[in-house]
């Protein structure tokens, strides 16, 4: 691991742990277990550094891709059409259930950085870029489904997915989701906004 992505990854954890007030290059140092000024020698400026978290959680958030899907690396997710809607599901669930557990601090971190982003119009592009991957891998597979209109589709998708995140890990739901409701919710959701049945129509 380079020493900027060790940087990165003290930051994600200081943002979850201290919000956005807490995080200072000192503060990410002393999390990073480094000497006085490590963080300001890399990263020179605060949205230096907050980028370089943004681009870290999209790193991270792409590693996560083909292990929790089962896949070959690059091939992302199941085409949602059919007899493979319950395999998407499923692959999206386990994604969803790994960011919702060990990958919780990379969330927490993100909503700091997003409500941040409503201050800072620099910040905001950086956080809409780095979603852009995820949207075009699922928008590449409901193309290769048939689904009409796919970018729309797996932007509402993603959006559904993030709201349902949200809710667990921040919102006022009392509910925890167990492996089998999120997959019964995401094929639900997924049924919902691509129109696939199980008999393979759009």
């Amino acid at each position: 691991m380079s020493r900027r992505a060790e940087l990165a990854d003290a930051a994600i954890s200081t943002l979850a742990r201290d919000g956005m007030r807490g995080l200072t290059h000192r503060a990410v140092d002393r999390a990073a277990g480094l000497p006085e000024g490590s963080a300001s020698y890399y990263f020179r400026t605060r949205q230096a550094l907050l980028q370089a978290t943004v681009e870290r959680l999209a790193e991270l958030d792409s590693t996560d891709m083909p292990p929790g899907t089962g896949m070959p690396p690059g091939t992302g997710l199941p085409a949602p059409s059919g007899q493979d809607l319950d395999a998407f599901a499923a692959a999206a669930a386990r994604i969803v259930e790994s960011w919702l557990t060990s990958g919780r601090e990379r969330q927490l971190a993100r909503y700091e950085l997003a409500l941040e982003a409503t201050r800072r119009p620099e910040l905001r592009q950086a956080l809409v870029a780095s979603g852009a991957t995820i949207r075009a891998m699922v928008a590449s597979q409901f193309a290769a489904a048939g689904v009409r209109q796919p970018g729309q589709r797996a932007a509402d998708f993603v959006a559904f997915l993030d709201g349902l995140l949200f809710d667990q890990i921040a919102g006022a739901g009392a509910r925890e989701l167990t492996s089998a409701d999120l997959r019964a919710a995401i094929r639900a959701l997924l049924a919902s906004v691509t129109g696939c049945r199980d008999d393979g129509a759009t």
